[in-house]
């Protein structure tokens, strides 16, 4: 079977994602921007071609493991887990001043600039929130975030008759990449293992969505639909981008988000044309608007 693996950051991942699709390949998908963006079209397509999209993200690989064996009718909500980030216990009011050092230092991931600050601000969970949602069916109010610190957890899935199954590991890419290479089967592999002898505690909380806005709009988009995702990323990239740049400071990145999604035009869309133009015109509008800040 050729498996063609997306591991691009960001919108350009979107058409590769769709052209593997139409060539009926296995796509191991840690383009998340490709569902968030296109996902009516990329899970369309992958119906009409009978392609597999086989998540690599930990969060939504770790669903897809809870998920098997089941029948899809009977669950009632699944749960990403998110780490809460560096600022996960700083003050909303200290974020203004943080730095572009402090936001690149991970508690427990070591990932490349553009998704660790979504970590830090939570987007990164928005957008797996809205990847969740093409990807397994699933509407928004039965997609729940929690914030366990530990990222041991890696997702969960309620069913309906009130069972729980969660998926545990260490914060480790390896084995989320090998099951997406090797689904549905499981290969030995030497990597570290979880001994739960050795752990002290697993620790949950609710996110907070005054603090870490990114989350909140990203679920206001889901429910807006059409394009407004795309707008939501598109202008997420630029933030990031402009805090990277030491442009802008941290606590902007939501506040441009926030703007765009209010005042770029978003709608339906029939083709993927249409969301790229919304992507490129939602590009235009920040750096117009907020790049000499």
């Amino acid at each position: 079977m050729d498996i063609v693996v997306n591991a691009l950051v960001g919108a350009v991942g979107l058409q590769p994602t769709l052209n593997a699709i139409k060539a009926n390949r296995r796509v191991a998908l840690a383009n998340k921007e490709s569902l968030v963006i296109g996902g009516q079209f990329v899970m369309q397509k992958a119906k009409e071609t009978g392609a597999e999209i086989i998540p690599i993200d930990s969060e939504h690989n770790a669903l897809l493991q809870c998920i098997a064996g089941e029948n899809v009718d009977s669950i009632h909500s699944i749960i990403l887990t998110a780490s809460g980030g560096p600022f996960r216990n700083l003050p909303h009011a200290a974020l203004a001043s943080v730095t572009v050092e402090q936001a690149l230092n991970h508690p427990n991931w070591d990932m490349g600039q553009k998704i660790t600050i979504d970590s830090a601000t939570l987007m990164n969970k928005g957008l797996e929130v809205i990847e969740a949602h093409w990807l397994f069916g699933i509407e928004a109010d039965r997609i729940d975030v929690v914030i366990h610190p530990q990222s041991i957890i890696h997702s969960l899935v309620e069913f309906e008759d009130g069972s729980v199954k969660a998926q545990l590991g260490l914060p480790d890419m390896r084995i989320p990449i090998q099951y997406a290479l090797t689904y549905p089967d499981r290969y030995p592999a030497d990597f570290p293992r979880l001994d739960l002898k050795t752990l002290q505690a697993l620790t949950f909380e609710p996110p907070d969505m005054n603090k870490f806005s990114c989350l909140r709009l990203s679920y206001e988009a889901l429910e807006y639909g059409g394009s407004a995702p795309a707008v939501l990323n598109a202008a997420n990239e630029e933030a990031v981008s402009l805090f990277l740049n030491r442009k802008i400071s941290f606590e902007e990145i939501p506040e441009i988000v926030e703007k765009a999604l209010t005042e770029c035009q978003f709608n339906s869309c029939h083709k993927v044309d249409e969301l790229l133009e919304c992507d490129r015109m939602t590009r235009e509008y920040v750096k117009k608007n907020f790049n000499e800040l």
